[in-house]
C-alpha cells in the first residue's frame, strides 16, 4: 500500500515529519511522498534526512499551486530535486510574500462578508497562524459559529472543502478571493518540475469540482504536457470516480498516482494511507514510473 500525497507542518498540515513517518510505518506503507505545498523544506528535516523510523521507500515530492484559465489548481511533482524547487519557490512563496498574501486575502474575504451582511467577531479569528496556512479557513470557522449566517451561506455550510473550491477559488462565485495574482502559471510549474528531472501529475482532478473535468485536463495538456494524473484520492474514490481517471490516463499514455492528501487534524476524517477508510492504493499503479 502506498500514499504519495502527504502534508506536514512545513506547509498546511499539523503533524511533524517524525509523526508522519511514524504513522506511515504503523500502517506498513511501502512507498510514501511528503508533498508539502510550495516547499520541500521537510526534506531538510533531520527526521527525514536521517530516517530510522519508516522502513518503506520515500519518493521526493512537492505540491505546487498554479494558475490556468483563471483557475487555481495544484500540480504534484515527484522525483524532484528539493534544493532547486525551494530556490525557485522563494520567488512566490517567501515568508514575506506569504504574510502579505494572508493580509490581503483575509481583508478581501472580510470585505465580502461585510457586503453579504454576515455575522462574525473579528477578535475571535485566529491571527497567530503559520504563513503557510490559509487565513480564509479561520474566517470560515468563525462564520460557522453563527447560525444566522447559514441561510446566506447556503450550500457552503456543507464543508470547508465546498466553500473553498466552489466559493473562494471559483471566479464565478460571490465569495471568490482572488489568489491568482500571487501564483505562477501552470506552464511555468510544469517547466520547473521537468527542469529538475521530475514528473508532473495533476493533483486530485475531481477536487476542483469543474463542470467538465476531462475537458479541463485536455485543455491543460494542450498548454504543457503532464506526465500523469492523481487518479486515487478521496475526492475520486469516495464517489467511485477513480475508474474514470484511470481509464483516461491509460488511453492517454499518462502515468497514475494516488494519495490520501493527509493534513492531520486539519482534515480529521483523512488518515494516512487509507483516506476515509477506503483508499488502500496498491504499489502496482506506480510500477511504470518508479523503480520498484
Amino acid at each position: 500500500m502506498i500514499d504519495l500525497h502527504i502534508h506536514t507542518k512545513y506547509s498546511d498540515g499539523d503533524k511533524t515529519i517524525e509523526e508522519v513517518l511514524q504513522m506511515c510505518e504503523e500502517k506498513k506503507l511501502e512507498y510514501i511522498s511528503i508533498t508539502d505545498h510550495n516547499t520541500c523544506m521537510g526534506y531538510e528535516d533531520d527526521a527525514l534526512k536521517n530516517n530510522v523510523i519508516f522502513k518503506g521507500k520515500i519518493i521526493k515530492g512537492v505540491e505546487l499551486n498554479a494558475v490556468f484559465q483563471d483557475k487555481n489548481i495544484e500540480v504534484l511533482g515527484y522525483n524532484i530535486n528539493p534544493v532547486i524547487i525551494n530556490e525557485w519557490s522563494q520567488r512566490y512563496y517567501s515568508e514575506e510574500n506569504l504574510k502579505k498574501q494572508q493580509e490581503i486575502c483575509g481583508k478581501r474575504l472580510l470585505d465580502i462578508c461585510n457586503k453579504k451582511g454576515l455575522v462574525y467577531d473579528e477578535s475571535k479569528i485566529e491571527k497567530n497562524i503559520p504563513v503557510t496556512d490559509f487565513i480564509e479557513i479561520y474566517i470560515y470557522n468563525e462564520l460557522m459559529k453563527h447560525k444566522e449566517n447559514y441561510e446566506k451561506l447556503g450550500g457552503f455550510t456543507e464543508s470547508l472543502g465546498v466553500f473553498f473550491r466552489k466559493g473562494l477559488a471559483n471566479p464565478k462565485s460571490d465569495y471568490f478571493v482572488n489568489r491568482i495574482e500571487f501564483r505562477p502559471k501552470y506552464s511555468e510549474v510544469i517547466d520547473v518540475i521537468h527542469g529538475v528531472g521530475g514528473k508532473a501529475f495533476l493533483a486530485h482532478p475531481f477536487e476542483y469540482r469543474f463542470d467538465d473535468t476531462i475537458g479541463f485536463i485536455n485543455d491543460l495538456r494542450k498548454k504543457s504536457e503532464l506526465d500523469g494524473i492523481e487518479c486515487y484520492h478521496p475526492s475520486a474514490v469516495d464517489y467511485n470516480k477513480e475508474g474514470i481517471l484511470v481509464e483516461y490516463a491509460k488511453e492517454s499514455n499518462l502515468y497514475i498516482s494516488g494519495g490520501s492528501d493527509f493534513h492531520g487534524n486539519k482534515k480529521p476524517d483523512i488518515e494516512v494511507g487509507i483516506g476515509r477508510g477506503n483508499l488502500h492504493i496498491s504499489k502496482d499503479i506506480i510500477e511504470e514510473w518508479v523503480d520498484l
